[in-house]
């Protein structure tokens, strides 16, 4: 593979800013007809997510109450269905392309409603995925879940429910992320092992960016695809327009690769429904005996490296749901990876204040899923060409997002934040969750009420009661006021 990292001025048609899966998706995308187009990025993604995503090509799997009765989250979900369609062929491409002769891990999802967790997440959860199946008229199966391979829980922890969704795959990142690489470099494609610090302007439009080394890379479109990063090369933009975009925090995770003790792995993704303000338990077949075990979700203003202690306490004591021998196997690696959360939760798409100047970012959980569909729709953007208008709602300056109303949002913080306390299986006594439930819904309603009379945050992010993030809504907020 061939990387151009030389210190001389380098001029392309466009640049991607960002080399995870979206970036360089959409870069092989653009180099495949015709575009010279670089990718850049350090070749180990300090705090990419897709690199050590479990890969799950989530869509029905990820359904929630709240993304169900939310007119955006209904068109993220619309999103996700679509780019299902388009993942096998995609994934051949890949393959033909490239040196990896295998790029999915997982045939099929498996979801179990297991006893641990609370009515109002899991059972709810579980049902919002069966009404999202039936509405897109998906296939699934219902299972006995004291026949699924593999899956042995301890007693505490057996799934009462089950389902089998055999169109919802995972892949492996890691093969997946080579693949795109090499397809892209072949397709005549430019990879720079460098981070961007700067985006130039001249006369209103966007002309390239400036490297780590100071050297410029030139081109007349330049798209922002690095995740958590993204924000950072904001500065070009006038102070009015900047601060009516949201801005972007970490949803940091951590995962762990396992290697159990029999060596066998399940041929399916095993998981649970989304739960306490993350992509709920799951297991996904990495080969050779290797499970990948995932994942937990906290929000910080900055991306980390390294694993928190409770998070691995939270992902060990979680083998149990899925087999009670796990705790012989062995931890080959644990995994942090930042997942790019805007401060209103929905995506960063679209053109950014001047011209030629793209966010395609802030894709939370679905960034890996969505590379197909998002940068198809991008690279007939960059060329103007006829793109999904759809998408439009996302733009990136824009009056914040309210997927639920003041009272769901106070209500399903609470609501998670007991579920963590559920899942660690507190021993704490019988009267004491309504106290802590009175005191919670206290808490974030002051929260709510000191943040804004009329604009409502995700509820993690009030949840995470963090007062930078707090500063942050509060600033954006304003913003919009003062626009308005």
């Amino acid at each position: 593979m061939s990387t151009n990292n030389s210190g001389d001025s380098k001029i392309f048609d466009a640049v991607v800013v960002g080399n995870g899966t979206l970036g360089l998706s959409l870069g092989l995308e653009l180099a495949r007809r015709g575009v010279q187009v670089a990718v850049l990025g350090k070749a180990s993604r300090p705090f990419a997510a897709s690199a050590v995503a479990g890969a799950m090509n989530g869509c029905f799997g990820e359904a929630t109450p709240g993304l169900l009765q939310s007119e955006h989250g209904r068109t993220k979900l619309a999103m996700d269905v679509r780019a299902t369609a388009l993942w096998n062929d995609w994934e051949q491409s890949i393959i033909e392309a490239s040196d990896e002769r295998v790029i999915r891990s997982a045939e099929g999802t498996i979801i179990i409603l297991n006893t641990i967790g609370v009515p109002e997440i899991d059972t709810a959860g579980y049902a919002s995925i069966r009404a999202a199946l039936d509405e897109y008229d998906e296939p699934y199966e219902d299972l006995d879940p004291d026949q699924i391979d593999w899956l042995a829980p301890e007693p505490t922890s057996r799934p009462m429910k089950a389902m089998f969704i055999p169109n919802e795959h995972a892949v492996d990142s890691a093969a997946l992320l080579r693949g795109l690489a090499t397809a892209f470099v072949r397709a005549g494609g430019t990879l720079i092992d460098e981070q961007a610090v700067e985006v130039l302007v001249d006369n209103g439009r966007a002309t390239g960016v400036v490297l780590e080394s100071t050297d410029v890379v030139s081109a007349p479109s330049v798209v922002l695809a690095a995740g958590v990063a993204s924000g950072d090369l904001l500065g070009c933009l006038p102070p009015d327009v900047r601060a009516r975009i949201p801005a972007i925090v970490s949803g940091y995770g951590v995962a762990l690769l396992l290697e159990t003790e029999d060596s066998t792995a399940p041929d399916h993704v095993i998981r649970t429904p989304n739960r306490a303000f993350a992509c709920g338990l799951h297991v996904v077949p990495r080969g050779d005996g290797t499970i990948y075990l995932g994942a937990t979700n906290n929000i910080s203003t900055q991306p980390r490296t390294s694993a928190r202690i409770d998070d691995l306490n939270l992902l060990l004591g979680s083998t149990r749901q899925m087999r009670s021998d796990l705790v012989e196997g062995a931890v080959h690696r644990i995994m942090v990876g930042n997942r790019p959360v805007p401060l209103d939760g929905f995506p960063l798409l679209g053109e950014v204040g001047i011209d030629g100047l793209w966010m395609m970012t802030g894709t939370y959980r679905d960034g890996l899923h969505q590379s197909p569909l998002i940068a198809k729709d991008f690279a007939a953007r960059l060329l103007g060409e006829e793109h999904d208008t759809t998408l439009d709602v996302f733009t990136p300056v824009r009056k914040p997002i309210q997927a639920l109303s003041r009272q769901d949002c106070l209500e399903t913080a609470v609501r998670h934040t007991l579920a963590l306390g559920y899942e660690q299986d507190w021993g704490i006594p019988v009267d004491w969750p309504p106290l802590i439930e009175e005191q919670l819904r206290g808490m974030f309603q002051r929260s709510l009420d000191e943040l804004h009379p009329t604009f409502v945050p995700p509820a993690e992010l009030l949840a995470f009661d963090d007062p930078e993030i707090t500063a942050a809504l509060s600033a954006y907020y304003r913003a919009h006021d003062e626009a308005s």
